[in-house]
């Protein structure tokens, strides 16, 4: 009896325990993103936000902001369907770093392999041919052959210095560093999906992938389109920072030839300038867990002006507005200042 007593009272406290874990893990702070449904089979439309009616004179000063639609075979891979030899070929590039490293697959390390490939190949037929043992029952007992042996290692140095010029300056520009007045913009990877924090313009976005369904009603492509770009300027120098909240990711885009880790408690940092407008198209690229394949990546690239409307429209500033606008309020204080004085003057006069 006193056995099932303690058992009985060991159960109450246990349960009454559970209770209290439940209760303050319902009461903590919840994140500054709202995690993902791990069981939904995709992720729920973000609502839209409600723009003040102080931000309406600043979007249709700049024009209102309206998503770019894409453009069939850029920014995106190509169906096996539509192009048999494109699609086993890496996307058309779209910065100065992806057309450099591109031009030295296709015209320098593609001929190298094939080169080398079709010689070793027709080595091996020959030696077969010319030494099997019908054709040359007596083989030869040479050893050693030094021209031999010194052209077969001053030619693979010499390859390897052709390839290692172009490397070096591809990896060279790869680590540039962002100008001071470059755009930043932080991609934080969550699972499983993005979030986007734009500093110097006072804006967050949360990036989830749209159903098929959506995505393909608005002309997108299917597993990468999203409710919520990452929307960035044209032509400019973006300086894009990478970091997680709990597993490593990896923010990649094929067609801007960017890839950069997401490492939880590090900042990693690099460069982009996006030369054409486009909607560009990436996924998460390092095994983040069992929704990897369902964090998708798309940045809008678009001119200035339409930037501008974009950052209005997400109730953000652009820069230097509010310091301009304290100006001139100042200025404006200063002209009646000085216009009281001197009716203060003429009335004393």
């Amino acid at each position: 009896m006193g056995q099932a007593l303690d058992r009985m009272k060991y159960g109450f406290l246990a349960l009454m325990a559970a209770l209290l874990a439940i209760g303050i893990a319902v009461s903590a702070p919840q994140p500054a993103f709202a995690q993902a449904t791990v069981g939904a089979d995709v992720p729920d439309e973000a609502a839209p936000r409600e723009v003040p009616a102080g931000e309406t004179d600043a979007v249709d000063a700049a024009g209102a902001y309206e998503p770019m639609a894409p453009t069939d075979g850029k920014g995106m891979p190509t169906a096996f369907e539509e192009d048999a030899l494109k699609s086993m070929h890496f996307q058309d590039q779209y910065t100065q770093d992806g057309a450099y490293a591109l031009g030295m697959h296709d015209y320098i390390l593609l001929p190298v392999i094939t080169i080398i490939s079709l010689f070793v190949l027709a080595l091996l037929l020959f030696v077969i041919v010319r030494f099997r043992r019908g054709a040359n029952p007596d083989p030869s007992q040479t050893t050693h052959n030094t021209l031999i042996e010194v052209i077969w290692t001053i030619v693979p140095v010499v390859i390897l210095v052709i390839i290692a010029v172009p490397s070096i300056t591809l990896l060279a520009r790869q680590y540039e560093t962002p100008p001071e007045e470059a755009v930043t913009i932080k991609a934080v990877g969550y699972q499983w999906y993005w979030g986007y924090e734009y500093p110097d313009h006072d804006v967050e976005v949360i990036s989830n992938m749209l159903s098929d369904s959506d995505a393909i009603a608005n002309g997108e492509p299917a597993k990468l389109a999203v409710d919520n770009r990452m929307v960035v300027p044209v032509g400019v120098p973006l300086r894009i920072q990478t970091t997680a909240a709990d597993v490593i990711h990896s923010f990649a885009v094929p067609s801007l030839w960017f890839k950069q880790d997401a490492v939880p408690g590090r900042l990693n940092e690099r460069m982009l300038i996006i030369e054409e407008p486009g909607v560009y198209y990436g996924q998460c690229s390092e095994l983040c867990g069992a929704r990897h394949g369902f964090m998708p990546i798309a940045v809008e690239a678009l001119p200035m002006a339409q930037f501008e409307a974009w950052v209005a429209s997400q109730g953000g500033t652009m820069p230097g507005a509010e310091p301009a606008e304290a100006e001139a309020t100042d200025e404006a204080g200063a002209d009646e200042g000085a216009a009281e004085d001197e009716a203060e003057e003429a009335a004393a006069a």
